[in-house]
């Protein structure tokens, strides 16, 4: 049954990763970086491409089901396992190089931590780590790119490398900027979602979606807009809710995801602190908020994927407003939302600002989150 499985596994890989369209050499740097987002050669053992778990049939997340359900995704070996959950792709143009504002807080970078000052920073780690993508060297990728005559084409015409195995390095880098530049197009962020298509005057909200629209942007009642919002004012176009700010919500251990990386004991996953670049402890726990658009269709939720439905999430920041001891029930475990993995550095200020929300707000809540579902994913609401 095991050997089953793995087979199963492989050839959904191979099928999610295998290079798409024509042979002939692609006429613009974005689409080099496509040919190089579907292309298995950028791995170890050739497993994996960057769709592997950027699948854009799913919101460019990991739909694959492994031992910690879809919390982490499998790496190349088919054995390996990160901590974190792989974010979806999705709008990731719109995140700002990692900076230090004049008042002190950190915002922007790619990954949870912020750690790639941008996206072709961001390319780069995957395909290099060993439990990701395990690419041995950038000798490696020059070899097989070199020996791709399609490739070879596109190295010369767009970084000027007649020869990539003379220039491993650089080579690493092209694959980089192409990557970058077709994650810059509006395959990624078409905003063609219901709440796109409410601002163009082209539908109305439902009752419920209504309700959660302004709920969502309401100082009295929530504070969601507080973090999930970029433009300076609601309502604008081509928002992604989210400031990308760092912020410590008391996110749970999840332990499934802990098992399955296999983490050494007493492992305690320290957020943007974990930022090679930062060493100030005030920063421990805090992580980048997110995007919203496509919440609904890239679950699990938060960092590690502790949470497997957005109601759920919705109820644990509910936790920080009630005192009702029902309403600290995790409801995917039937016990009380288990502790902070990092205390002490938690933004309260902003997370106990708001007033308890009962059942009718927070479903529609729910309800708004869906209407930023882009239109091709639509049909991947379970409601």
């Amino acid at each position: 049954m095991q050997m089953f499985l793995r087979l199963m596994l492989v050839l959904a890989i191979v099928c999610v990763a295998a290079p798409r369209g024509s042979a002939q050499t692609p006429d613009t740097l974005a689409a080099w970086g496509e040919r190089l987002f579907f292309d298995t050669a950028l791995s170890g053992q050739n497993h994996q491409s960057c769709a592997t778990c950027h699948d854009p049939a799913f919101g460019f997340a990991d739909p694959r089901d492994t031992v910690a359900g879809r919390a982490v995704s499998m790496g190349d070996d088919l054995e390996s396992f990160g901590d974190r959950n792989a974010p979806g792709l999705g709008y990731a143009r719109f995140v700002p190089e990692f900076m230090r504002t004049a008042d002190g807080v950190y915002r922007g970078g790619q990954f949870h931590d912020g750690r790639a000052a941008n996206l072709a920073e961001q390319a780069l780690g995957p395909i290099m780590n060993p439990v990701e993508m395990a690419l041995p060297s950038a000798e490696v990728l020059a070899k097989r790119l070199g020996a791709d005559p399609d490739h070879r084409a596109a190295l010369r015409q767009y970084a000027g490398i007649t020869d990539p195995s003379g220039d491993p390095d650089a080579t690493l880098n092209a694959v980089a900027d192409a990557l970058a530049a077709f994650e810059k197009t509006d395959e990624f962020a078409p905003f063609t979602s219901r709440y796109d298509r409410y601002l163009r005057g082209e539908i109305a909200l439902s009752d419920q979606e209504e309700l959660g629209r302004v709920l969502f942007f309401s100082q009295q009642f929530t504070n969601c807009n507080q973090c999930h919002q970029l433009q300076a004012t609601p309502g604008q176009k081509n928002e992604t809710f989210s400031n990308y700010e760092y912020h410590n919500i008391g996110v749970p251990v999840n332990r499934a995801a802990r098992g399955a990386s296999k983490m050494a004991a007493g492992y305690i996953d320290q957020g943007l602190l974990a930022n090679p670049h930062i060493s100030d402890p005030a920063q421990a726990g805090k992580f980048k908020v997110p995007g919203l658009r496509n919440v609904a269709v890239t679950g699990p939720y938060m960092h590690n994927g502790v949470f497997a439905d957005l109601r759920t999430v919705i109820l644990f920041y509910n936790t920080y407003n009630t005192t009702r001891p029902a309403r600290h029930i995790n409801p995917e475990t039937g016990a009380p939302f288990a502790p902070p993995e990092v205390d002490g550095t938690l933004s309260l200020a902003k997370l106990e600002m708001g007033p308890a929300l009962d059942d009718q707000r927070i479903d529609a809540l729910v309800a708004f989150l869906e209407t930023l579902t882009d239109a091709r994913y639509e049909h991947l609401l379970t409601r």
